[in-house]
């Protein structure tokens, strides 16, 4: 898989499959460093390598991962638990995680809406007369 034209950040003259650093990857695929750095400790299937001084190289899959991730939580809504569910479930099970609609209250409140009339009329009630 040739990653320079999946991820046009990285027209860099390096192989498709070089290692790249945080920086490089964070740079090409507009993500800060630090959300990197989190999202490890969240999905334990990102695991770039480390090599002395604690500095991480992102293989292709892992940037891949990376890309995954990120299109999982930003553009289509999940949450974190949510992508690292649908992740390991497959893509079979990806499109059943995403955050709940939210049309899901409206449906709650047209249940509530007597209860809730019947509220306000007793306060109105215990207002008119204090």
């Amino acid at each position: 898989m040739n990653e320079q034209s999946n991820f046009p950040g990285f027209d860099d003259g390096k192989a498709p499959d070089a290692l790249r650093t945080i920086g490089e990857v964070a740079a090409a695929l507009n993500i800060r460093q630090h959300v990197l750095r989190y999202w490890e400790e969240q999905f334990p299937m990102l695991k770039p390598i480390k090599r002395s001084g604690g500095r991480r190289y992102y293989r292709p899959e892992d940037i891949q991962l990376v890309a995954t991730i990120d299109r999982l939580v930003h553009k289509q809504g999940y949450t974190l638990r949510g992508a690292r569910l649908a992740i390991e479930g497959g893509e079979g099970k990806a499109a059943a995680a995403p955050a709940k609609p939210v049309t899901a209250p409206a449906q709650a409140s047209a249940d509530l809406l007597p209860q809730l009339q019947s509220i306000r009329n007793a306060l109105a009630a215990a207002l008119a007369a204090a």
